[in-house]
């Protein structure tokens, strides 16, 4: 009688453990997401952990400006400490456009490094538009700028994707400016493969020594719109968006215990929505 209690309990103990381990082991509950779209991927393998929406076009405001950083940064033989002058028509441009500043000043002579942290962290329309003139090819303004988006555009066709056009170098759009939130993850997971692109944005802030028209210099001040660097642990960029037609959208990244998560949520609501979108996602592709 004793054996046969002993076998009864231990067939019911591994019964038992089974169903709790096979709880323990269920999948993650898909989120569900305030934004119209949104796309989730394992940096390290490429696959797919989420999608909503994923390859509808919409619009993606600031969040273009990965692209303008990724354009500059794959220059043949670039040097970030070569010095650009601030010229008159970037904050012109900020002034008409009503546009997100670097507020960089006329007269100054700035590195293109420190452009790229005026792109990325205070989201800079006038550091776009200097890195544009820059990098773009031709003998006028007008020229060099529409040769630098014109490299965005091939940049987006090497890549493959088929759902994404610039016409601006920082998110502005005349009309035809749009993406998907699997384009703009597959882009961003590119970009991320530089270490320049890495270092900056993950960058919380940053104070910058600049040369001033007169020869002397002064310090430029800048903090990163991404506050999911200093809410989410593990959090390592990438980049902000929002305007009347974009909305809110972000295109955000996370390391832990060696995984990179790598997403976008476009067009939220709100900036508490996408906040609350993206940890859910987050959460869910470390999950996976």
């Amino acid at each position: 009688m004793r054996g046969a209690v002993t076998v009864s309990f231990t067939i019911s103990a591994v019964l038992a453990g089974g169903l709790f381990a096979g709880q323990a082991h269920a999948a993650p509950a898909v989120p569900s997401i305030t934004a119209p779209g949104g796309f989730v991927m394992n940096n390290g393998t490429g696959a797919t952990l989420y999608g909503k929406a994923a390859d509808t076009r919409r619009a993606t405001g600031s969040t273009t400006k990965i692209m303008t950083a990724k354009v500059v940064l794959a220059t043949p033989g670039l040097n970030l400490d070569t010095k650009v002058t601030v010229n008159k028509a970037y904050s012109d441009y900020i002034v008409a456009k009503n546009a997100s500043s670097a507020r960089l000043i006329v007269g100054d002579k700035v590195t293109v490094r420190q452009l790229l942290y005026g792109l990325m962290l205070p989201s800079g329309c006038d550091a776009a538009y200097a890195l544009a003139d820059k990098f773009g090819t031709g003998t006028t303004r007008a020229a060099r700028v529409k040769s630098f988006i014109g490299k965005m555009n091939a940049e987006a066709r090497r890549l493959g994707l088929r759902n994404t056009h610039f016409d601006s170098f920082d998110g502005i759009s005349n009309g035809s400016n749009y993406s998907t939130p699997r384009d703009l993850t597959k882009i961003a997971s590119s970009a991320m493969k530089n270490s320049t692109f890495r270092t900056v944005v993950k960058t919380k802030s940053t104070t910058q020594k600049v040369t001033t028209k007169s020869g002397g210099y002064r310090y430029m001040s800048w903090t990163n719109t991404n506050k999911l660097l200093s809410t989410y642990s593990g959090a390592i960029g990438v980049k902000t968006g929002s305007g009347s037609q974009a909305k809110y959208c972000l295109v955000f990244a996370a390391t832990r215990n060696g995984k990179t998560v790598i997403g976008t949520v476009l067009a939220a609501p709100s900036e508490a929505n996408r906040a609350t979108d993206v940890k859910k996602l987050l959460d869910y592709g470390f999950a996976r």
